[in-house]
């Protein structure tokens, strides 16, 4: 593979996860960190190295074993977006939760790429991709129209020159703030938070958090939280399931209580300030915490 200004992205974990659609990303780093990438013949273990127009990319190993079963070719699908902000460069949405970003092996309902792409062929534009949320995150969601903001956005994001408040909830009592930096799959991790509220319920205390991750590490929040054993209510991947039964049952919460509430960054030196309201789903699991108090 060579790099062109079309496909160009600096890092080579970007440049790849960008080129090998098919592969999931723990087999794209996997074959960084076991030393399978070769870049202008050289072995290349850092994800995060620097890539330059021209450089050749080879992968010393079978890739097919990796693939992904699913089918690669993605159609466009109408979908009412929720816009929050909208330029010639970006295009920023408050993402619903329970829909995928990507088409993956037993995906069967309609991904939010395929409503992007939809959009973007009625606007006359690309969508790309520069930062994901999990399936059943919803929130705040930046996509950029062309590959040149794709780079930019990607940089920002890279060098944590942006600002990215969550709202948990989570089991148990915090102090009104605090911070977390257990490192996570031996990286550096940062994550700090202020308590908003405590429920006093019969199911136990939980604690309201906007959260704000310095750190861009998978589930971080998710991860840190249920490491400080204060795990988000409604995750049964890190947290209680037994609680998460009975928290369903009483409140009807149906998935974890995690919301991007908002992004703050700079772009061509304009400010952009992207928020998403609660949806509709959490707002009422506080609304029936608060009759139970």
């Amino acid at each position: 593979m060579i790099v062109t200004e079309e496909n160009y992205y600096s890092r080579l974990d970007k440049f790849l996860r960008k080129k090998l659609l098919n592969l999931p990303l723990s087999a794209i780093y996997k074959l960084i960190r076991t030393g399978k990438i070769k870049v202008n013949g050289k072995k290349v273990k850092n994800p995060s190295y620097k890539i330059e127009i021209g450089d050749e990319i080879t992968i010393e190993e079978d890739i097919s074993k990796y693939n992904r079963e699913i089918n690669n070719k993605v159609v466009p699908i109408k979908m009412d977006l929720d816009i929050v902000y909208e330029d010639n460069d970006i295009l920023i949405i408050n993402k619903p939760a329970g829909i995928p970003i990507h088409p993956g092996k037993g995906t069967h309902i309609a991904t939010l790429i395929e409503g992007l792409i939809y959009y973007g062929q009625e606007k006359n534009f690309t969508p790309h991709l520069v930062h994901r949320l999990d399936k059943h995150t919803s929130g705040i969601l930046i996509i950029a129209k062309n590959t040149q903001s794709a780079r930019e956005l990607g940089d920002i994001i890279a060098g944590r020159s942006i600002k990215k408040e969550y709202i948990a909830l989570c089991k148990g009592k915090l102090s009104k703030e605090g911070k977390i930096d257990i490192p996570l799959e031996n990286k550096q991790a940062l994550t700090t938070f202020i308590t908003q509220k405590v429920y006093k319920t019969h199911l136990g205390e939980f604690s309201l958090l906007n959260v704000n991750i310095k750190t861009g590490r998978k589930h971080q929040i998710r991860k840190h939280l249920s490491l400080i054993n204060h795990p988000i209510i409604g995750d049964d991947v890190y947290g209680d399931k037994k609680l998460n039964r009975e928290f369903k049952r009483e409140y009807g919460l149906k998935r974890y209580f995690l919301h991007c509430h908002s992004m703050e960054f700079y772009f061509k030196n304009k400010h952009i300030a992207a928020t998403a309201p609660l949806s509709k789903d959490l707002k009422n699991v506080l609304k029936n915490l608060e009759k139970g108090e």
